[in-house]
């Protein structure tokens, strides 16, 4: 669990029995309280974890974060996508429909720059869909510098935003 009182929500790791159930395409019940609509991450997201757990991969880079708000209720998910690969991890996140534009986001961002710091991490990377302004503003807001934009094996398109590890400001308790 990492948050303090005063940031609007708090990163708990995703449960394996409740990890199994989202690779299923079930919903768990919880974690112990409510969950928004749409909160839960995808089954795509929970396969990859169990995955990357089954070749040996570390917890904290590969189990998912559940964001619970002050109330406890689920109101999104986020994550490392793998281990650091020489100084450099990469993060998803997504929101409830109904929670967004609550600043969630950046907060949840903020913890996990903080968690890939603590970890070693030199750099972040969040690949972001050029049509996606509030997670390019997000992006932007929290010091990553937009890169190139490539094409995924899905075909979309995705600006590569890379954090490039602002020590000081994530440890000093603030967001960079």
């Amino acid at each position: 669990m990492c948050a303090s009182s005063d940031r609007p929500i708090r990163l708990e790791a995703i449960p394996l029995a409740a990890l199994a159930e989202l690779a299923e395409g079930r919903q768990p019940l919880g974690l112990g309280g409510v969950c928004e609509e749409g909160a839960w991450p995808p089954a795509l997201v929970a396969q990859r974890a169990l995955r990357l757990l089954a070749e040996g991969g570390a917890e904290r880079w590969c189990l998912p974060y559940a964001m619970l708000d002050a109330r406890g209720v689920i109101v999104g998910g986020c994550g490392f996508k793998g281990e650091p690969c020489l100084g450099l991890v990469e993060i998803g996140y997504a929101v409830a429909p109904s929670r967004r534009g609550a600043g969630i986001a950046t907060a949840a961002v903020g913890e996990l720059l903080a968690l890939a710091l603590d970890g070693g991490a030199r750099q972040v990377l969040a690949q972001i869909n050029p049509d996606n302004a509030p997670s390019s503003r997000l992006a932007a807001r929290l010091g990553f510098t937009r890169g190139e934009v490539l094409v995924d094996d899905e075909g979309e398109p995705l600006a590569q935003w890379l954090w490039p590890g602002a020590i000081d400001s994530v440890q000093d308790g603030g967001y960079p």
